[in-house]
């Protein structure tokens, strides 16, 4: 049997991996962070196969305590504060969690393996926010790193860590820098799980506006469950690389809402949207777009769910959520 050991574990990457990894028959191990995180039960509920262990990134020692415990074939490093916007709100716990944390998931891996170095397969979770200022359209692992944010800049740091801890160690080590990946499993933070909710509630008759940023930024959306995939045949190549994984398609904020409020049949929904400059971003990341041909041609992977089945789905879910919440 194949251990796999997954860190966020609480987030919508964390449950598809874990489904899919079970799925595949593994044992799998995920690192939750405190006795009473609040999404303890989520993970219980979801995926009760997967052995949950305590642990914290920014901790070394937990996580070699953790790994003893796992005894990993495959480490998916996906632990991470991923919200943009706080990153510049709380630039430092940023850096401890999303870079440092990186660099102590690679010291442990490399650690626990000892003298067979390859025995342990790392995936680490890079980001198209790497790109912020784009340099290339679209953006292919070549495209040079412009971050933009606190958190990009962080992603870059584990991304190049994990690169020196392949060519410096010989670990079997690989990034995946994906594009933005979005589901029903969304954090409500993220703009486009705050459109599909706030539509399904308007629909309903429980909201009267939504508040937005900048309509005009553009981005590369797929889903998260594709995305996973991606993620997994990476760990089954004989060599480590890194891997652009994305739709190849590009939207604005504007069709995203053309989608969300389409899925319930409002077509006129600049009326229900409001513009305030405080949701602006200090520096905006314009246009994102990914080139994932290296994926496609050596992985064999490509995304099964389009653009429009992806926010369709995520405003039924809302609704049967907002319906449930309401009694309906």
């Amino acid at each position: 049997m194949t251990n796999a050991f997954i860190t966020g574990i609480t987030g919508q990457d964390g449950l598809y991996l874990s489904e899919l990894l079970l799925a595949k028959g593994y044992e799998v191990y995920g690192l939750i962070r405190g006795q009473n995180n609040p999404k303890f039960d989520l993970v219980r509920r979801t995926v009760p196969d997967v052995r949950l262990l305590t642990g914290d990134l920014t901790d070394l020692s937990s996580l070699m305590r953790a790994l003893n415990v796992a005894q990993p074939d495959e480490f998916y490093n996906l632990g991470a504060i991923s919200f943009v916007a706080y990153s510049w709100e709380n630039a430092h716990v940023t850096t401890e969690v999303t870079a440092k944390g990186v660099l102590n998931a690679l010291e442990a891996t490399r650690l626990h393996a000892g003298s067979d170095v390859r025995s342990v397969r790392f995936y680490q979770a890079s980001s198209s926010e790497m790109f912020g200022k784009v340099q290339d359209v679209p953006q292919s692992e070549s495209t040079l790193l412009w971050p933009r944010s606190p958190y990009g800049v962080a992603k870059v740091f584990g991304h190049y860590m994990t690169i020196n801890y392949r060519e410096s160690y010989g670990m079997h080590a690989s990034s995946g820098i994906l594009f933005n990946h979005e589901s029903p499993r969304r954090g409500e933070e993220f703009v486009t799980r705050k459109v599909t909710q706030a539509v399904a509630r308007i629909s309903l008759g429980l909201q009267d506006r939504l508040v937005m940023g900048n309509l005009d930024a553009r981005r590369d959306w797929g889903f998260a469950g594709d995305y996973v995939e991606a993620m997994w045949r990476m760990l089954q190549q004989d060599e480590a690389d890194d891997y652009v994984i994305s739709t190849g398609e590009t939207h604005s904020i504007g069709e995203l809402l053309d989608a969300a409020f389409g899925a319930v049949d409002i077509d006129d929904w600049q009326r229900y949207v409001h513009q305030d400059p405080a949701f602006f971003r200090p520096a905006e990341v314009d246009l994102l777009i990914g080139d994932a041909s290296k994926a496609r041609d050596r992985l064999g992977w490509k995304p099964t769910v389009t653009f429009g089945q992806l926010i369709a789905m995520m405003v039924e879910s809302d609704l049967a959520e907002q319906k449930a919440l309401a009694g309906r």
